[in-house]
């Protein structure tokens, strides 16, 4: 999770010019919250989380719950091995978008040896489900898997959303085998960036490039959700329960305080209960980058004296 400038409002007097300080950064996460039985909670309050920050306790400034659109996107591995299984894929898919808010911004990214984009050119996100439909079957299943490119690809044009939540969801079959970017690089940049990712890995039990460890490890890295279904039949309720699991995340938010060392590593930890003081199951991120700080400056950009 990136710290973001908090935004702090004032009143403007007539014309009289005035300056305006960033003096705060805020830290928010996506939180998902479950019962013991894999049920989604979507009706608890602020006073029903705490958030500790390197073991310290902090105090809740932000707070959400509402459906609001997200900028996703579907990234579907299209390398030969998929062949077999990929029109039930792209019926999942379609599935995911009729689940989800109607509103959102949605964009299509395929991967095989190389990253390609589904949609059109000049048409980054669309919430349209025919134009969605379209670009999700013009994918031709080749070549091997450039998993760790089309991540990097993915995040990168989430960037350009202008939704304030923002997810991913990646379907493969197999591992990494032909990026020219690294594992390395993409953990940094998911600790960078407010994308939870769910991954869905379907493997054949003799498959040599299986790799559900990393699919876990991306999306426990973002606060996602990893899933390995049995049988492909079970992909299509899997998208619609992500759909659900994305339309009711809580977004928490909290001032951290800066202290130690710059850049480094910060540890989170999400605690959520019931009125009645039952712990539930939390899904999101654990651990973020806090960023140097920045100069402060004015409303026209000039650094702050």
């Amino acid at each position: 999770v990136r710290a973001l400038p908090a935004q702090i409002s004032g009143v403007e007097a007539s014309e009289r010019r005035f300056k305006l300080s960033v003096t705060a950064e805020f830290v928010l996460l996506d939180v998902s919250v479950k019962d013991a039985a894999g049920e989604h909670i979507s009706n608890l309050s602020k006073d029903n989380f705490r958030i500790y920050e390197d073991g310290k306790l902090q105090t809740l400034t932000h707070f959400a719950s509402d459906d609001v659109p997200v900028t996703v996107g579907l990234v579907i591995d299209t390398s030969g091995s998929m062949g077999p299984k990929y029109r039930d894929v792209i019926t999942a898919a379609l599935s995911f978008i009729q689940a989800s808010n109607r509103n959102d911004e949605v964009f299509i990214v395929n991967f095989g040896d190389r990253v390609s984009s589904g949609l059109p050119g000049g048409v980054p996100f669309t919430s349209d489900f025919r134009q969605l439909r379209t670009a999700l079957s013009w994918g031709v299943p080749a070549g091997r898997t450039a998993l760790y490119d089309a991540i990097l690809f993915s995040l990168h044009h989430l960037e350009k959303g202008k939704c304030e939540k923002k997810s991913l969801m990646l379907v493969s079959d197999g591992g990494d085998n032909s990026s020219t970017h690294g594992s390395e690089e993409v953990t940094r940049m998911l600790r960078e960036s407010r994308a939870t990712i769910y991954t869905i890995g379907i493997f054949d039990a003799d498959d040599p490039d299986r790799n559900p460890a990393l699919l876990r490890r991306l999306a426990q890295v973002s606060g996602g959700e990893s899933f390995f279904p049995e049988h492909l039949t079970e992909v299509i309720g899997i998208c619609r329960q992500i759909a659900s699991d994305i339309r009711t995340r809580y977004t928490i938010g909290y001032v951290p305080v800066r202290s130690g060392e710059q850049g480094s590593l910060r540890k989170i930890k999400v605690i959520a209960s019931t009125p009645s003081g039952h712990k539930l199951v939390v899904h999101t991120r654990t651990r973020y980058v806090l960023p140097p700080k920045r100069p402060l400056v004015d409303q026209d950009g000039e650094p702050s004296r």
